[in-house]
């Protein structure tokens, strides 16, 4: 087993974020979990198929096939050979694969890949169940999270400079409706682990959340 620091938290916490800038300075490899989610709920949407019934999307699990690669330490997201990494993006496809990934199919599909990547490689993982399914031995846990009005904010900021005209009150009504969905499913719902360390961002920039993560991961080790 390589070492693993498995980072949790609600949506729009920044964990992609935070996970990049710490594997890239820890020298491990980055695996982001919501986008291989991200690329299973494009697939559905793509498709035409229902994704809001369990029994369509359990069918078509074999027909899906997630790759990740590194071009030059960058992750690329491959869905059945195409590269979707900007499309899954979408905030459609954010709001469908927080449908799809209360399935217990599609979790246990890219459980096993996940848990695969990191029996392999020294990696930073973040996710939603990270640090209690995926990667319940990792030596360093974190919980990131920060308020709604924080990540609602720091989402309309990306839209915006997208060339986007998002409306912040809907946005902050997304984030309470996926929080909820995913703290309440029946698989592997979001929390925090009993070993994690609680780290809130409400108050922080980038560069001061990786320094406390890595103080984090310095005294546990890794």
């Amino acid at each position: 087993m390589g070492k693993q620091i498995a980072i949790d938290g609600p949506a729009g916490a920044g964990k992609s974020t935070i996970a990049k800038r710490l594997s890239a300075e820890k020298g491990f490899i980055y695996v982001d979990t919501g986008a291989m989610y991200r690329a299973v709920a494009l697939y559905f949407i793509k498709s035409g198929k229902d994704f809001h019934d369990e029994g369509v999307v359990e069918k078509s699990l074999p027909e899906i096939k997630i790759e990740l690669k590194y071009v030059d330490g960058v992750q690329r997201v491959l869905l059945n050979g195409e590269d979707v990494s900007t499309e899954i993006r979408k905030e459609e496809v954010g709001n469908a694969a927080s449908v799809t990934s209360v399935y217990p199919p599609v979790r246990s599909y890219l459980t096993a890949l996940q848990k695969k990547i990191a029996e392999e490689n020294n990696v930073v993982m973040d996710g939603r169940d990270i640090g209690t399914v995926v990667l319940p031995n990792a030596q360093a846990k974190i919980y990131l999270t920060a308020s709604v009005e924080t990540r609602a904010k720091r989402r309309f900021d990306e839209l915006t400079a997208k060339g986007e005209s998002p409306v912040l009150s809907e946005i902050e009504d997304d984030i309470r409706d996926r929080d909820y969905r995913d703290m309440h499913r029946e698989t592997a719902p979001l929390k925090q682990a009993d070993d994690a360390v609680l780290l809130d961002s409400s108050d922080l920039n980038i560069d001061e959340v990786v320094a406390e993560m890595k103080r984090i991961c310095a005294e546990k080790g890794v």
